[in-house]
Formats: structure tokens, sequence, C-alpha cells
């Protein structure tokens, strides 16, 4: 398990930059770590706490969100393995969202110290892991837009071009065929729906013959269609190496 933390990791921070260094690899490899199984629907980290680690996730999905005084829950992004998703603790000391799993987890806890130890020993890897809060900041802009000005049934489909890119750069695809365990109400925290309408979107864009999902499995049969009903460009991810036409 040790070993696919540490492909999915690096895997992740290669993407569309130059291979880590084999010092820069074995400097990951000592990172002092301890891995836990989380149940699905439980938080990580919760909105108020002081976290003294970070966390990266090797087998699951997570999501970042806020919850609202009425009780209404805005998820702000879906979290894949390989991702570092509170990577921001490092250095805001009070967390200002939760972060929660979807589905059942397995994580890797990195505390804090050994961390910072290793972004001032290794500057190659700082200058990673600071190009990962950037596009986190670019994944925020694009989501931002996605609720705001786009209709109900380009959002899912823009959701759903992104999963997959996501997935495809850290080797979790077959073909256009990977794991979306992403529930319909799950969808609308995501994108600002009610679930009824996320639902109706869905068999649009089912019918339309754009993807064919059953079971937390989505297949998607012509990407280009799909891309081009979300509206979606995947510069935004900065992962142009790793986009599967």
């Amino acid at each position: 398990m040790y070993d696919a933390l540490l492909n999915r990791l690096i895997r992740r921070l290669e993407v569309d930059t130059a291979p880590l260094s084999e010092q820069e690899r074995d400097a990951i490899a000592s990172l002092p770590l301890t891995i836990r199984d989380v149940a699905a629907d439980q938080d990580i980290v919760r909105e108020g706490e002081r976290p003294s680690q970070c966390c990266v996730v090797i087998e699951g999905f997570q999501c970042r969100y806020k919850m609202l005084r009425d009780g209404e829950r805005q998820i702000m992004s879906f979290h894949v393995p390989g991702d570092i998703p509170d990577l921001q603790s490092l250095f805001l000391s009070t967390m200002d969202h939760s972060l929660g799993t979807i589905t059942p987890n397995r994580v890797a806890f990195i505390a804090h110290e050994p961390l910072r130890k290793l972004i001032r020993q290794q500057p190659g890897i700082a200058e990673r892991l600071w190009r990962e809060t950037l596009i986190d900041a670019s994944v925020f802009r694009e989501w931002i837009t996605n609720v705001g000005s786009r209709d109900a049934y380009t959002r899912i489909a823009h959701v759903i071009c992104e999963m997959y890119v996501r997935l495809h750069a850290v080797g979790l695809t077959n073909g256009t065929t990977f794991q979306f365990p992403i529930t319909q109400t799950e969808l609308a925290d995501a994108t600002g729906l009610s679930t009824v309408h996320v639902n109706r979107s869905i068999q649009q864009i089912r019918a339309d013959g754009l993807i064919v999902w059953e079971r937390g499995v989505c297949t998607i049969p012509d990407l280009k269609a799909l891309q081009d009903a979300g509206m979606f460009e995947p510069s935004y991810l900065h992962m142009r190496g790793n986009v599967a036409a």
C-alpha cells in the first residue's frame, strides 16, 4: 500500500512537469506516514480546527465543503487519489472549510513538521507543492464559473469531464471508463442545483448518448462530444500532457 501511495503522489507531482529526481523521490519516500482507513461520509478535518498534519488520498474520493447555517452544504471540489487536499493547512493555521470522505478512503497523514522540513531541504518539491496550491485556486475559479454561468446540463457535463481528466492523469481510467461513485445529492451540492434538477439533467445527458453511468462506474462514449456539451476546456487543470483526447 505504501508503494501505491508513493506512485500516486509522484505521478500527481509530475503532471505536466519534469520527472522528480531520484533524490526527490527518496526524500518523499522517507516521510513518516500514518495510514488510516476512513469510512464514507466522515470528516477528515472540520472547519475551525487547527490541524497538525496533511493528508494524501491513497484510495477513494473526498470533497471540500462548507456548511451553511440553514444546513445546506456547498461542495467546492472533489478529490481523487494522489491529491493532498488540505495542503494549505501547512501555512493557514485554522481551517476555513471542511474536508470529508465520499466513499471509503485509505488516507496517509503526514505531520506538518516533517513536511516543512522536506520543503526546506528540497526546493524542487517545494515548487511542485506550491504549484499544486495554484492549481487548486485555478479549479476554484472554474467551479465559480460553472455554478454561476452555465445551465444545469452543462454544469454536470463539465464536472464529469473534469473527474475523468483528473483520474486519467493518475492512471485510474480504463479507456474512457472510470469509477464515479458520486451521488446525485453530492452533484447537487457541487453544482448549486436541486436533486430533482440534477436527476433530470443526468437523464438527458444519458439520452443524448454522452455517458453510460451505472453503479458508480461511468463510461464516456464520445469524449469530445461531452466536452463540447460541458463547455469543458481542460487548460485550467494544467495537465496538458496527460489529457486523453
